[in-house]
């Protein structure tokens, strides 16, 4: 199954993130369930805004679009289809 980069900009304060993770847990398990949430890294911009760089496991982009239409409190800035994953150890000296 294809897995993505979600790349989102939040709405809300750092404090409220952990409500918005457990909604779109809560989200994906009953509308779809075909999405896997596997981790986030989140970060704050330059300018103070909450971000997040969200990979899933999902059959498509368009699902998980609609799994954030859902969930609200941010936008989707881009979605990038993950062609392969290599650490350090891929390239040994």
């Amino acid at each position: 199954m294809p897995r993505y980069v979600v790349e989102r900009t939040y709405d809300v304060d750092q404090d409220e993130l952990p409500s918005v993770g457990r909604r779109s847990k809560q989200i994906a398990g009953e509308q779809f369930p075909k999405i896997m949430w596997e981790h986030s890294h989140v970060v704050m911009d330059s300018d103070g805004v909450l971000k997040s760089f969200c990979i899933y496991e999902a059959p498509d982009e368009d699902m998980i679009r609609r799994h954030a239409a859902l969930l609200g409190c941010h936008v989707v800035d881009h979605i990038y289809e993950i062609g392969g994953d290599v650490t350090p150890d891929d390239f040994p000296l």
